[in-house]
């Protein structure tokens, strides 16, 4: 689709693009510590990793699960990145990628994560990302 708004930021086209995902659907590798109540750290999430390996732990109480159960790219739609990369429609799938518990956290606290992350996509050379609230 087309918008009357310009970006705040330019980069390159979306096929020469760098992507990763953030989700804060609360999801970890099984051998990763599960998230807890009010958790603001992060897991790291390995590209080449098989997306069925997953676990969630997020600590909502109402958190409806049932979709990342049918299809975990409802929540981290990395096999569908992996897709585009491979049909050219972006430029390459980021070496990770990184999972949040997303029940609600007050920015203050956030904010040191937030940085740290943004960190390390930079290092991993990353042009665009794909945000999945959760």
């Amino acid at each position: 689709p087309s918008f009357d708004v310009r970006p705040w930021v330019d980069g390159p086209p979306l096929a020469h693009r760098r992507v990763a995902i953030i989700t804060t659907a609360g999801l970890h590798r099984l051998d990763d510590d599960a998230f807890s109540f009010v958790d603001v750290s992060y897991r790291v999430i390995p590209a080449s990793m098989d997306t069925s390996a997953l676990t969630m732990t997020h600590s909502s109480v109402h958190f409806d699960r049932s979709g990342f159960r049918e299809d975990v790219n409802t929540v981290f739609p990395l096999d569908r990145l992996r897709e585009l990369a491979t049909d050219g429609v972006i430029g390459s799938v980021a070496d990770h990628h990184y999972s949040l518990m997303g029940a609600g956290w007050p920015a203050e606290l956030i904010e040191p994560t937030c940085d740290e992350l943004a960190r390390m996509l930079h290092a991993d050379e990353v042009t665009a990302v794909c945000l999945v609230p959760v």
